[in-house]
């Protein structure tokens, strides 16, 4: 069974692993989802991740139904922040959206509470105080039960955790960040801040957006890769020459050591003392299976020698890499 482990400062157990749904109404059709699901829950996956805006709410509403039948028994996370269609103000993290968007995700999930809500992005347009205040309005509403922040730097996460202690009210108890073997950024600054204030951390996309399976080996493109769709975020970081000629390396350690690449790219994630668990988001049942075996792999001092061989700690494969989503802020333009 997949070890449970303890969120944050809250008292809730969660599974190390956390079945992340991005696919779900989109690549994966919603008859593949529940096998995707049953499996995750037989293997002992309790927490459950989403978001508002993958494939326009057509996760959440899946989700929904999946998890209906036993919503009391899953710890339900889903994201609040990126744009939802072209009106301005439908996006952000302003007491107006979330108020509102919260209210639409409870009704696309089909239930009364949302277990933990990820402020999925920075906005910079927004105080964090007026942020935070609206997060503590929710949970004393009982609409959402603790919060979280996803893709934020380390200064914003200690400043919130400041209002958070200034009013008097929960600090958020998860952090889903960006880390991968090949982008090892986050080990600087964000891990520590989380260790430092007993934030949990659940990494997204472990496998670097697949890379670090293997699959583009040679420069290869499966027909039903992220690739072959000229996925945006692919493109935008991890697919390129330097990563996968570092993927290279880091796969022909994991076979010659007799452990699948793709659970071996997972369990470099999971051996952070800091990490609490990842966020897996299979697209089908083959690709559960393969990531279940990450948690009986046994890390070794060889394996963490071999990691950073290829990409020390608190770098990145692409020398200078920074993703343009999230564009340096230290020189503004004039």
């Amino acid at each position: 069974m997949i070890p449970m482990n303890r969120l944050g400062r809250s008292g809730l157990r969660v599974s190390s692993l956390c079945l992340g749904t991005m696919t779900f109404g989109a690549r994966t059709e919603e008859r593949d989802a529940a096998i995707i699901y049953a499996r995750a829950r037989e293997a002992g996956i309790n927490f459950i991740d989403t978001a508002d805006t993958y494939n326009a709410g057509k996760s959440e509403e899946i989700v929904g139904r999946l998890i209906a039948k036993e919503r009391d028994d899953v710890v339900l996370a889903t994201k609040a922040a990126n744009p939802f269609g072209d009106n301005p103000n439908h996006a952000g993290l302003s007491r107006a959206w979330l108020m509102t968007e919260v209210e639409r995700s409870l009704k696309r999930l089909d239930t009364d509470r949302i277990d933990v809500l990820y402020l999925h992005k920075e906005d910079h347009e927004t105080p964090l105080e007026e942020t935070v205040r609206t997060i503590e309005d929710l949970v004393r509403s009982g609409k959402i039960r603790y919060f979280g922040v996803s893709n934020h730097r380390s200064w914003r996460i200690a400043e919130i955790v400041r209002y958070c202690d200034q009013a008097n009210i929960t600090r958020p108890v998860v952090c889903q960040p960006y880390y991968h073997a090949m982008n090892r950024a986050i080990e600087v600054e964000v891990l520590p801040a989380c260790g430092h204030y007993d934030i949990a951390v659940f990494p997204y996309s472990p496998l670097a957006r697949g890379v670090l399976s293997g699959k583009y080996s040679g420069n290869t493109v499966p027909s039903d890769s992220r690739a072959s769709a000229s996925d945006t975020r692919l493109l935008e970081t991890d697919f390129q020459p330097a990563s996968i000629a570092a993927a290279d390396k880091i796969v022909a350690h994991a076979k010659a050591r007799g452990v699948a690449p793709t659970a071996f790219a997972i369990a470099f994630v999971l051996a952070n003392p800091l990490i609490t668990g990842a966020v897996v988001g299979p697209r089908t049942l083959e690709q559960l299976e393969a990531y279940l075996e990450a948690v009986d792999v046994a890390w070794t001092a060889d394996d963490e020698a071999a990691v950073d061989a290829v990409v020390p700690p608190g770098s990145h494969a692409v020398p200078h890499f920074h993703d343009p989503r999230y564009p340096l802020e230290g020189r503004p333009t004039r």
